[in-house]
């Protein structure tokens, strides 16, 4: 029950009942809803604060989820980057080695994938988690141009592969002339003396003495390039080019038992010994050239040698005496 509420008429000098007007009861209820609401907004946002909606929450989850597959799709990436570097160690350390190629520069495997703008539609939408977009997409990004240089290396390796009866076919692998007794390597490769200056001089090949007329024989498939004659140096000599960078030659020969782009097969006789040109004995001259330099020989006679006679033949041929040439 409301009160009864009452004000003082100076006129009448008495006390009169109020009775509020039309005006004074709407400011009344105006300022109830208006404390209401404002005690609503202050309740709602003090509840808000402390407490997540259920569209908060539903989001506060999924970013929960998106972080946590972001996480495991990051550590298969590093996964999937360990072994790519396995591969590619391999590929370097190992198939080409065995197949003599050269390893792919680092610069080359871990060049860059696509340009500054690759990104400029991500970029433009101005996603709230752009920085950890990019960085994933980037490292898939490199992950690819990674997996396309191996995968070309494969190929190249592949056809190098389908070559190699081939190139070992061609490697200069065997000694041009019988030496069973290894007993006729006279002079090894590097500095020698000199049978005629009489001074230390490299020597660009091996010497192996024979008596004339005793066959030489092509140490590897190839094709014959030079057949000449110097009156002095080399004398009578053949070059044999065996392609994959190798070439060989035959000097102080006595005779030719081959022409000029005649294609030979190692054990071919290419002719006999002999003592021509600067030569101080019969013997034959044997050089080997890879890539247009001159190599040892005895490095390359693992066809027709044991490891025990590689050896012995090694250390011949590594005792400093006096070349025939």
């Amino acid at each position: 029950m409301s009160r009864i509420k009452y004000y003082y008429d100076p006129k009448s000098c008495k006390y009169e009942r109020y009775t509020p007007s039309k005006w004074d009861v709407g400011i009344n209820i105006l300022g109830i809803i208006s404390l209401a609401s404002i005690l609503a907004i202050a309740f709602i946002m003090m509840f808000n604060h402390f407490f997540d909606s259920p569209k908060e929450l539903k989001l506060i989850n999924e970013n929960k989820e998106l972080k946590l597959y972001y996480s495991l799709l990051e550590e298969e990436v590093e996964v999937i980057n360990e072994m790519m570097a396995d591969l590619q160690d391999r590929d370097d350390n190992l198939y080409r080695v065995i197949f003599e190629s050269e390893p792919i520069p680092s610069s080359i495997r871990n060049a860059g994938y696509g340009g500054t703008d690759r990104y400029r539609n991500i970029k433009a939408k101005g996603l709230n988690q752009e920085k950890m977009i990019l960085d994933v997409m980037g490292k898939v990004d490199q992950l690819k141009r990674k997996l396309y240089v191996q995968s070309v290396s494969y190929d190249e390796l592949s056809e190098t592969a389908m070559n190699k009866e081939e190139y070992w076919a061609s490697i200069p692998a065997i000694q041009p002339v019988h030496n069973e007794e290894l007993s006729r390597l006279a002079s090894g490769f590097g500095m020698r003396l000199h049978p005629i200056l009489k001074v230390r001089k490299m020597h660009s090949g091996i010497d192996f003495s024979a008596p004339k007329g005793t066959p030489i024989y092509a140490t590897g498939d190839g094709v014959v390039e030079v057949v000449k004659t110097d009156f002095g140096g080399y004398g009578k000599n053949i070059i044999i080019n065996h392609g994959f960078g190798f070439t060989t030659r035959y000097a102080h020969m006595n005779e030719f038992n081959v022409k000029r782009g005649q294609k030979v097969k190692r054990g071919d006789c290419i002719g006999y010994v002999g003592n021509t040109g600067s030569s101080t004995a019969p013997h034959v001259h044997y050089e080997v050239k890879k890539d247009g330099k001159f190599v040892n020989p005895v490095h390359y006679f693992f066809k027709d040698l044991n490891p025990a006679e590689f050896d012995k033949i090694l250390e011949l041929a590594s005792r400093e005496n006096q070349s025939l040439s």
